[in-house]
């Protein structure tokens, strides 16, 4: 990949987890602002993992099939800054739901399609990818640090015109991007039904909703729960950083781990180092050095297991079937695995109390693990 096409694909990531990080960060205080109830805010929130369900599926699809991802991806985005602009005016519920809806319906195409695209381009190098990636991650570190310190100072109500402006830069961005033709092939591609009915790739998509599942503990409960023992706003926000810049540092550095040990080790370790993460931040949450030591992980537990996942997907989604693959992944894994893993997260939080989730945490990510084996295991790398 030349250098411009690396930076335009980098700044197409950084500027379209920037909106993602501000947005979904700060959603709910918009809403609440705008005198939603809890329920109702919760229902807005939910839309998010409900449409990555949906939306990756549908645009993926038409992406394969039309055989036309880059305009597919400059459609979706026009389309969800469209539908970004109704955040403006709506102040029902119905008029925020819907907006919602449509948004996430759209936005939800961007990573997988983005991704293909810029996969297409690498063939596969992980060390590449990785330096690319990590840009999504400065993106969303940033503009929940920088715009959260702006909507400190001067309010919530400037939270669309943020998270806007980030969107319309999304746009400019996949202009800017120049898609290249795949490379031919020696033979014909399986149809997705036959890929699917692989039990290797069922247990993959199995361990990688699992994954995501155990991470529902650190994305919608992780703040929460320092602040119920007693950490500062501003120890909060530092916790997140510091998880963030260890997983940037990994992904620029990754070639060699992959090259050593590759991609299926490098996926069952981080998911045995997941089940010690999270049973830690369970047990130890007044010890704030162990806190610490588990962020760092945050390097493993996420950046290492999702590269992996992006190499070990490779295996049997590519060429025609690259877009629908990716899509499957954000639907599967982030879709259906985040929202089983939120709402029994919920139940253990309200039943058990804080350290639960992260116990149930462990669990899933034992589980991952047991499936992960199954999932590699044909393929030795």
């Amino acid at each position: 990949m030349a250098p411009v096409q690396r930076a335009r694909y980098s700044g197409f990531l950084f500027v379209y987890y920037a909106h993602a990080g501000v947005f979904t960060t700060f959603a709910s205080l918009l809403f609440a602002a705008r005198g939603m109830s809890a329920p109702q805010v919760g229902i807005l929130m939910s839309l998010i993992p409900v449409m990555r369900i949906v939306g990756p599926n549908v645009w993926g699809w038409v992406a394969d099939r039309s055989g036309q991802r880059l305009t597919v991806l400059r459609a979706t985005a026009i389309a969800a800054l469209v539908a970004f602009a109704t955040i403006f005016v709506a102040d029902s519920f119905p008029a925020l739901f819907w907006a919602m809806l449509f948004l996430n319906l759209f936005t939800s195409a961007q990573t997988p399609l983005g991704e293909a695209l810029m996969l297409t381009e690498m063939r596969g190098d992980v060390a590449r990818y990785g330096k690319v990636r990590l840009w999504g991650s400065a993106g969303f570190i940033a503009a929940v640090l920088g715009f959260g310190y702006v909507l400190e100072l001067y309010g919530i109500h400037l939270l669309p015109w943020l998270a806007g402006a980030m969107l319309v830069l999304t746009v400019l961005a996949t202009f800017t991007i120049r898609a290249v033709a795949p490379l031919p092939h020696t033979s014909a591609p399986l149809p997705l039904g036959q890929v699917l009915r692989k039990r290797e790739v069922q247990a993959f998509f199995i361990s990688t909703g699992l994954a995501v599942a155990a991470h529902m503990s650190l994305y919608a409960y992780y703040s929460l729960f320092l602040e119920v023992h007693g950490y500062s706003k501003t120890v909060i926000g530092m916790m997140w950083s510091l998880g963030v810049l260890c997983e940037i540092v990994f992904f620029n550095f990754q070639a060699p781990v992959f090259g050593r040990f590759g991609a299926a080790r490098v996926m069952q370790a981080a998911l045995l180092v997941g089940c010690l993460r999270f049973a830690l931040i369970g047990a130890a949450a007044e010890f704030s050095a162990v806190l610490v030591a588990m962020q760092c992980l945050h390097a493993l537990t996420f950046a290492a297991h999702h590269s992996a996942s992006i190499v070990t997907l490779q295996r049997w989604f590519s060429g025609p079937l690259l877009a629908r693959g990716q899509a499957l992944f954000i639907s599967l894994a982030y879709g259906v695995g985040g929202s089983i893993g939120g709402l029994a997260m919920a139940a253990a939080w309200k039943q058990f109390g804080p350290s639960s989730v992260y116990y149930l945490a462990a669990l899933f990510a034992l589980g991952a693990w047991w499936w992960a084996r199954r999932a590699t295991a044909p393929h030795p790398v």
